[in-house]
């Protein structure tokens, strides 16, 4: 792939080698789930440390799934990796984490991950237990995969109940924080992006944030604003992005869509085996995943490097 021409990367940055390509001399940027992102060798190497939690008997020839929730999970594995963040020492953060099995993947690395999602009688209420997949109600189960050494995983990782509406005070101080699809189910555009701003908190200076949510790929105008998911067009992330460069972090998007056959493929029920796009009632969303930085101390030429404008859709 050649990164850089697409805008989907930042060049001359060191980055860190806990997965996916290694040294490498560029970063991942903001962007919208492509299929050219998701076929790249760095969220390949991702897609095969997560082999155990789509291919549990290893018989599966594909080297991933084409699907938009693999998309986010390896979006933000590898943009962690990239900046240093799943080593020993760091500690991470990860909200509405479900059962999802980055917990356990970035354990096995050695950070310490506080896992939060909703105490039992919200998620109830809201629905999230009803597939008995999503919701895990505590730690267990968030190593179902065996992603992490049992021991290790037990002394890395603990779990709090934490409406993200309502970030406690004290959960401060993280290397990273992130979330995969969830900010878009907490009422409104708005609440969402406050969450996003909101969190900001939780990191120390340096610290890094990634996290995903829907994306309304058919209009810019018309969207879904309130209810238990809500679409967010490209002039509400360009609004929040500008919302977080005024408070001084570092945030660049690059709004391009792909396109390729699996790209401009709208999956609907009953589903195939492409699924980068459905619909969500009128409109045609996709994923688009965020990345956040924290300005430290002596980082601020990297800061006003990555803080440079959006790419326009094309």
């Amino acid at each position: 792939m050649s990164h850089g021409t697409t805008g989907r990367y930042l060049r001359g940055v060191t980055v860190g080698s806990s997965g996916g390509c290694g040294n490498i001399a560029w970063v991942l940027t903001s962007q919208l789930c492509k299929h050219e992102t998701l076929i790249s060798p760095a969220l390949l190497g991702w897609s095969d440390r997560l082999r155990p939690t789509w291919d549990p008997d290893g018989s599966d020839p594909k080297p991933l799934i084409v699907h938009r929730k693999m998309w986010e999970w390896l979006f933000i594995a590898e943009a962690l990796s990239e900046r240093n963040m799943l080593v020993r020492g760091r500690r991470g953060l990860g909200f509405g984490v479900g059962r999802e099995p980055l917990v356990a993947l970035f354990a096995s690395f050695g950070p310490e991950i506080v896992a939060t999602d909703l105490d039992p009688a919200r998620a109830l209420a809201a629905g999230w237990t009803d597939s008995g997949g999503e919701y895990a109600d505590g730690i267990e189960g968030l190593n179902d995969h065996h992603l992490c050494p049992p021991e290790q995983f037990a002394a890395r990782v603990t779990y709090r109940n934490v409406d993200m509406n309502q970030v406690p005070s004290d959960l401060g101080g993280f290397d990273f924080t992130w979330s995969s699809c969830a900010f878009e189910h907490l009422g409104n555009l708005a609440a969402g992006a406050d969450f996003v701003v909101e969190q900001m908190r939780c990191l120390a200076p340096g610290g890094v944030a990634v996290h995903t949510t829907e994306f309304n790929v058919s209009s810019n105008d018309q969207t879904v604003e309130s209810g238990a998911t809500v679409l967010y067009r490209r002039r509400d992330i360009e609004a929040l992005v500008k919302r977080l460069r005024k408070l001084g972090y570092a945030i660049t998007c690059d709004f391009t869509e792909g396109n390729t056959s699996a790209d401009r493929h709208v999956d609907v029920p009953p589903f195939s085996e492409t699924h980068l796009r459905t619909t969500l009632g009128e409109f045609v969303t996709t994923s688009i995943g965020l990345i956040i930085e924290k300005p430290s101390a002596g980082s601020g030429r990297l800061g006003r490097f990555l803080g440079r404008g959006e790419r326009s859709v094309g």
